[in-house]
């Protein structure tokens, strides 16, 4: 094994994770911001299926992006673990577990996202449902789609503590966005936890921006990656470090 780690390019993938990040900045904002937002009516069953029936070509579309962006994330999963390995292997494999398990449950969830479409798209065997009845679980659908999309972000935030520790300690990429992770982490367990246990209070934080450091955060090491990638002489001396230690 620490001769594959020596004949690894960082720079490449370094690049590559960059590249895949910013897909995914870009598909989950698409989804939440320009899909979820603007069709669903957390409070109006009628609306929500309105909305959803009238903009179904980009219901669908905001679905696959966001399927495909939980595809990248699995390799962006691998790409960190193989940059941050030689700081500490156990600690970057529990981020990338963590941050796998994420996936899971999202990936899970957006069964229940589509479902709604399901559920209104006037198929026989629904017909022994009332409309009004249709529109209310195509709701209840979405509002299950959120609470597991809660629940995976629980585990990011585990995984973006574990990565800002390990960024924070490499030496080749920058401590400044090593800290900005360590906080978005919290953010988003503090984000989680409050959903399910003070939903009102929950809401709140959201609505102040309790998710704000989490995006500077990631669209920080994002960019990084993309422009700068890593110190290529000190990852090196990290790498030789790990092959001693062993």
């Amino acid at each position: 094994m620490p001769q594959q780690t020596g004949k690894m390019s960082p720079q490449l993938y370094a690049r590559s994770c960059g590249i895949l990040y910013l897909y995914i900045f870009v598909a989950g904002s698409f989804a939440e911001l320009f899909v979820r937002s603007k069709l669903v009516v957390s409070r109006d069953a009628a609306a929500t299926a309105a909305n959803i029936m009238a903009s179904e070509s980009l219901f669908r579309f905001g679905f696959s992006g966001e399927l495909l962006h939980l595809a990248c994330d699995v390799a962006v999963a691998m790409l960190l673990y193989a940059l941050l390995r030689p700081v500490d292997r156990n600690i970057a494999l529990l981020a990338a577990f963590m941050r796998l398990a994420c996936d899971i449950i999202l990936a899970t969830a957006s069964l229940s996202h589509f479902a709604a479409l399901h559920l209104l798209g006037g198929s026989e065997y629904l017909k022994a449902f009332q409309p009004d009845q249709l529109h209310s679980l195509a709701l209840l659908a979405m509002k299950l789609h959120g609470d597991g999309y809660a629940i995976s972000l629980m585990f990011f935030g585990f995984a973006c503590i574990s990565l800002g520790y390990l960024i924070f300690r490499s030496g080749y990429l920058p401590r400044t966005i090593g800290v900005l992770l360590a906080v978005a982490g919290p953010c988003y367990l503090i984000n989680s936890f409050a959903h399910f246990l003070f939903p009102a209070m929950g809401a709140a934080l959201f609505n102040a921006g309790i998710l704000l450091p989490c995006f500077v955060a990631e669209l920080s090491l994002t960019l990084w990656l993309l422009v700068k990638g890593v110190n290529v002489a000190k990852w090196g001396e990290r790498v030789s470090q790990e092959v001693t230690a062993r």
